[in-house]
């Protein structure tokens, strides 16, 4: 039979009590091999690559493929929350909830290993979403093959909604993201001598007060974007000039076309700089596969149409937000569909306090089995 709610909810707390930072999840990979293998294997196959797992479910018919993807990672968090199933792992916890990400795939999975789908469904199993690009380094590895989907749907919990509610609206759901680290190399000297050194702590000022000008003097104000610089490092002591400066950031916008403006104007800023105090410049503006999750308009109308219609469903329309997801990269090659599910907390995604309502597992995994098989039936 597939996995009960009670199920579900242990299976959770196992995974909650191993988190593993990206490309490191070989227990997680382990107990999620085990549980997928103890389900009636008739139309499963399965199929590893690093510590991702990609199974395909057989359908009645072979001319369609749906996906589901979810991610399997944590973060390097301590854990605060007390619980009895806490992490076993000092230092990592699964503080944004993959734990229960992971967890509804494995229960929409069950209920296809017993009831055989109308077209063949695809779930993969993906890590480093947190750190390392995962969903971008799968997919271009080429390692779905022919079991890549021709649409492609996954979730993210939050503790804003109810537990169970789904969110999604049609366009951006989430930002697309760039990483900046920025080192700026003149010359140390003594802090009585500055004509003979080349101050970086002034050079990274005017870099950190030009960067400001970016968001609100280049984007169209109707449009989104942020622009933030976390981490600035110069100097030893008091008095002596800095000959070096490291500045770290990061990029945010909802279109890829206005995160790309954004990073042009991040690197002639920068060089512009580097030019004025006669410095060398090195820049690294990192996007990887954190491209803006833009949902597929065919796809989400389907999806919002099915959650609205469905009395079982609590479903809101959400707006954007500036977090990012490597899904986008996915949904950039592949039409598809990103949703929220509620888990009620008052703790914020990343927070080493953040404990889910376990109550929205079910949820979800009734919503999505719901949806697919209505889904199978449109696209047959």
């Amino acid at each position: 039979m597939s996995l009960s709610e009670t199920e579900l909810i242990s299976l959770r707390r196992k995974l909650h009590q191993i988190p593993e930072i990206g490309m490191e999840e070989h227990e997680t990979q382990a107990l999620l091999l085990q549980v997928i293998q103890a389900m009636p294997q008739k139309w499963l196959e399965i199929k590893t690559w690093k510590t991702a797992i990609m199974v395909h479910v057989s359908g009645q018919k072979h001319d369609y493929t749906i996906g589901y993807r979810t991610d399997i990672d944590a973060l390097p968090v301590t854990e605060a929350t007390g619980l009895p199933y806490a992490s076993k792992h000092p230092g990592k916890m699964h503080a944004c909830g993959h734990d229960i990400h992971m967890t509804v795939a494995i229960g929409i999975l069950s209920y296809f290993a017993e009831h055989q789908p109308a077209t063949d469904l695809t779930f993969i199993f993906q890590p480093a979403e947190e750190n390392a690009s995962g969903g971008k380094q799968l997919y271009d590895a080429g390692v779905l093959g022919d079991w890549l989907p021709n649409e492609i749907y996954g979730l993210h919990d939050n503790p804003q909604l109810p537990a169970g509610t789904i969110g999604c609206r049609q366009g951006t759901l989430f930002a697309g993201t760039c990483e900046i680290h920025a080192h700026f190399i003149g010359k140390s000297g003594h802090a009585a001598f500055p004509q003979a050194a080349n101050d970086m702590v002034v050079a990274g000022a005017a870099f950190v007060t030009q960067i400001q000008t970016i968001v609100s003097r280049n984007i169209d104000p109707i449009q989104s974007g942020v622009v933030t610089l976390g981490h600035f490092a110069a100097g030893t002591t008091g008095n002596v000039i800095a000959g070096s400066a490291q500045i770290d950031g990061t990029i945010r916008a909802l279109t890829q076309k206005n995160n790309l403006k954004i990073q042009q104007r991040v690197r002639k800023i920068a060089e512009s700089i580097a030019a004025g105090f006669e410095c060398r410049l090195e820049l690294d503006l990192h996007q990887g596969g954190y491209y803006p999750v833009e949902n597929n308009p065919q796809t989400t109308a389907s999806f919002i149409s099915y959650m609205k219609n469905t009395p079982e469903v609590d479903y809101q329309t959400t707006p954007p937000a500036m977090t990012g997801e490597d899904f986008g990269y996915l949904l950039a090659k592949i039409p598809g569909t990103m949703f929220w599910l509620g888990v009620d907390s008052p703790y914020s995604l990343h927070s080493e306090h953040l404990a889910p309502n376990e109550q929205a597992i079910q949820k979800g995994v009734s919503a999505m089995i719901g949806f697919i098989l209505q889904r199978q039936t449109e696209i047959n």
